[in-house]
């Protein structure tokens, strides 16, 4: 699912997640190295050093030259209520309502990284952490219970390789990683652990967003990433951040290859962010031969800022994805003898509008997506079934998002999302769950039943979403 996404995380599924606020935490710190070259310049003059304080980094964010709160997968925080000399703590909430118009049986949503459960209260997430800071020595903690803590591990096959649960001693948490931070350039950090996904834009959290269920393209892209992150900031509108990590949305490794991956992140002025982000790894459980390449960009352009005027912002995004995979079996494009083709083609395009002082914003979006072989798409858990490929599939979606933010630290959201497939996909009003429950293996037949699959879902999603 994962998730990025800018910030952080990202999708997902993956800090996803979009990339900005999936960065969140990143020290960029020059202070100390500021201080030492002071109190050696004072030595050197005859002035008596000052009295030896105890030595802590002040902690900076990137891309400090200009408010980047605009950004969809980026807080719109600018301050922080929990913040202390060593550590700036972090709790957030989200508590929904799904109105399903098909009304399964079974309350169970289907083709969502973001949601699981239909015509019931539930928290999908809430975590509480923060981020650390000693001597340029760096940490992040972030835990999540609710409906994330079930739904994100289900998503990722390298557990059903080898002994001790990987998804169970990881489940209730999101991100959880240490480093250290070199002042060079104008940034060095080195992180190693379970960190937000850039893919796909959005960001994992739903406060960061201007959406709450967001196009496939985002939907379906890894949230985390479980390795190591090595950001350079060359300069202050620029990152380049190679990634080693274990796999697509993997707490463990599906072969013997880890997968590598790249960003770069780019920030000319206060109004334009453009993103890149790069992915090669072998992902297939059990075929080392597979080899899985994706390609993910995005533009986020703020065309419109005059907080006087009613209408206070606007800004639009568009993401475009391409990838395949290729060999042990299948092919990238058209077909042959050695198996059919498998790839994915995506893009969607959002547009927000901020009204009277940013309190409330209205979000227009949508997209497409093609993806033959399934191999990115979600598994409707019917059955229990968790993440294995599908066949071709083709879908499109559109939305509708309102917000009213009286404040920094919380949203109420109310969402319409319109969803189609080319194929029998979302829930219909018999559910994907067996009369009385999953039976046997996840994901078998069951003699006697079939789930109720139709191509189109709508719904209305009212949320509480809070961050401090």
């Amino acid at each position: 699912m994962m998730r990025t996404t800018i910030g952080l995380v990202g999708r997902r599924r993956r800090c996803h997640a979009g990339a900005t606020a999936l960065i969140v935490g990143v020290a960029l710190v020059a202070g100390a190295g500021r201080a030492a070259a002071e109190t050696a310049d004072a030595t050197e003059a005859g002035s008596p050093p000052a009295a030896a304080a105890e030595p802590v980094t002040p902690m900076a964010e990137p891309f400090a030259f200009a408010d980047f709160t605009w950004l969809t997968g980026n807080s719109r925080q600018r301050e922080s209520i929990l913040k202390t000399k060593y550590l700036t703590g972090e709790v957030r909430a989200d508590v929904n309502y799904v109105w399903d118009f098909n009304s399964p049986e079974d309350h169970t949503l289907i083709g969502s990284s973001e949601l699981g459960r239909t015509n019931e209260f539930q928290v999908q997430q809430f975590g509480f952490g923060g981020d650390f800071l000693y001597k340029n020595v760096r940490a992040r903690l972030m835990t999540q219970f609710g409906m994330y803590a079930t739904m994100t591990p289900r998503n990722d096959a390298s557990p059903a390789r080898g002994q001790w649960a990987l998804d169970n001693a990881y489940r209730y948490m999101s991100e959880i990683y240490a480093g250290y931070h070199i002042d060079k350039l104008n940034g060095f950090n080195i992180d190693a652990g379970i960190f937000m996904s850039y893919v796909g834009l959005f960001s994992y959290y739903q406060f960061d967003n201007w959406a709450y269920q967001p196009s496939y393209v985002s939907s379906n892209m890894p949230w985390f990433f479980n390795g190591v992150r090595i950001q350079i900031f060359p300069n202050e509108h620029l990152k380049i951040e190679p990634w080693i990590i274990n796999g697509w949305q993997s707490y463990g490794m599906f072969n013997e290859a880890p997968g590598v991956g790249l960003q770069v992140l780019w920030r000319p002025n206060g109004s334009l962010s453009a993103l890149s982000n790069s992915y090669w790894g072998k992902d297939t459980l059990g075929n080392p031969d597979r080899r899985r390449l994706h390609s993910d960009n995005s533009l986020q352009y703020k065309y419109l800022d005059r907080p006087a005027e009613f209408l206070s912002k606007a800004a639009f995004t568009v993401t475009i994805d391409a990838g395949c995979e290729s060999g042990g079996g299948v092919v990238c494009t058209g077909g042959s003898d050695t198996g059919p083709a498998q790839y994915f083609l995506g893009y969607m395009v959002y547009n927000r509008f901020w009204f009277n002082k940013d309190r409330y914003a209205v979000t227009l979006g949508g997209g497409q997506i093609t993806n033959p072989g399934r191999y990115l798409v979600l598994v409707p858990p019917i059955n229990g079934a968790t993440a294995a490929p599908g066949d071709s599939y083709k879908a499109w979606d559109a939305s509708g998002t309102f917000d009213f933010m009286p404040n920094d630290f919380v949203t109420f959201r109310w969402e319409f999302n319109h969803r189609v497939a080319d194929v029998p996909y979302f829930a219909g009003e018999g559910g994907v769950t067996p009369p009385g429950g999953n039976t046997g293996p996840a994901g078998s037949v069951v003699p006697g039943w079939e789930p109720d699959l139709v191509r189109s879902e709508d719904r209305i999603t009212p949320a509480l979403l809070v961050k401090l």
